[in-house]
């Protein structure tokens, strides 16, 4: 049986949670695009992935909490938070909204618009 999509895109959260790059970027398309909010345009998913790796070096820890999703058809909307931790302790938050296009059950369009907060603290 096929997973659910919404599973999929959680799944696709999770590898990044375990710094598994390649897993993750087994679940998209070999054309997937990539749009962020941060005003440079789209990107490849190879290139979305390359910006990702540092992570690993950069925070102790990293989990999404997925607050809501929607599903419809080959699409997935979904909230989350990535709650991230620093070997220091320090902790800060990224608030994000991000959608999801599915082609035979592997991600081929991403669409991200997040928002960067201390921990307990309030979007700027």
């Amino acid at each position: 049986m096929e997973r659910d999509l919404g599973e999929n895109a959680i799944q696709c959260l999770r590898r990044l949670e375990a710094y598994d790059f390649d897993g993750m970027r087994a679940m998209f398309t070999r054309a997937a695009t990539v749009w962020h909010n941060d005003g440079k345009g789209e990107q490849t998913i190879d290139e979305k992935v390359g910006q990702l790796k540092p992570l690993a070096g950069a925070f102790d820890a990293l989990r999404f909490e997925v607050t809501r999703q929607f599903r419809k058809g080959n699409e997935v909307l979904q909230q989350q938070v990535l709650h991230l931790t620093r070997a220091d302790r320090s902790r800060s938050e990224v608030h994000a909204t991000v959608y999801f296009r599915f082609e035979g059950g592997l991600i081929d369009r991403m669409e991200e618009c997040v928002c960067s907060v201390p921990a307990g603290g309030r979007p700027a």
